[in-house]
């Protein structure tokens, strides 16, 4: 797959392998950990991400990893959005729109119903969820096992 704004962006599925996907793994963690209280991170590390029921793709260019995202399967009808992150050298470039869009397309192909998403709240998130909204996303109410507080937010797309 190619994406505007990037002449040689490919997006593929990751066998988690690669040190570029370990690193921006790595790096997704800590954003979260410094940006979520204790006991309010639900990011998927790696051995979460290598859990049954759970697909991740690597955006890369010219062998660089530059963004990864995950599709967890819920079971009823919903897939969840996991783990996205874009590297920080090329944010705002069109990393994230184009792998939110591959895990959109990915989640119809599976037949889900609804895309789903449990994020942080405040300053930190706020490009993200701007990503979302514009892509349709809505505020909802709590799904799978999350349980609302006031560190947290889940929003849904019917797709």
């Amino acid at each position: 797959m190619q994406s505007e704004g990037y002449w040689m962006l490919t997006i593929s599925e990751d066998d988690l392998a690669s040190e570029g996907t370990k690193s921006l793994l790595a790096l997704h963690l800590a954003g979260m950990n410094a940006n979520s209280p204790p006991g309010h991170v639900f990011a998927l590390d790696l051995s979460g991400l290598q859990s049954p029921g759970v697909t991740v793709w690597t955006a890369r260019e010219n062998g660089k990893t530059l963004g990864i995202a995950a599709l967890k399967e819920l079971g009823d009808g919903t897939g969840e959005l996991k783990s996205m992150r874009t590297h920080p050298d090329f944010l705002r470039r069109g990393v994230a729109a184009a792998l939110l869009e591959h895990i959109i397309d990915q989640a119809r192909r599976r037949g889900l119903s609804r895309l789903s998403l449990e994020t942080g709240s405040g300053p930190a998130f706020e490009p993200a969820l701007a990503l979302y909204r514009k892509r349709g996303f809505e505020n909802g109410g709590a799904f799978a096992d999350y349980e609302a507080s006031a560190f947290n937010q889940f929003l849904h797309l019917p797709i």
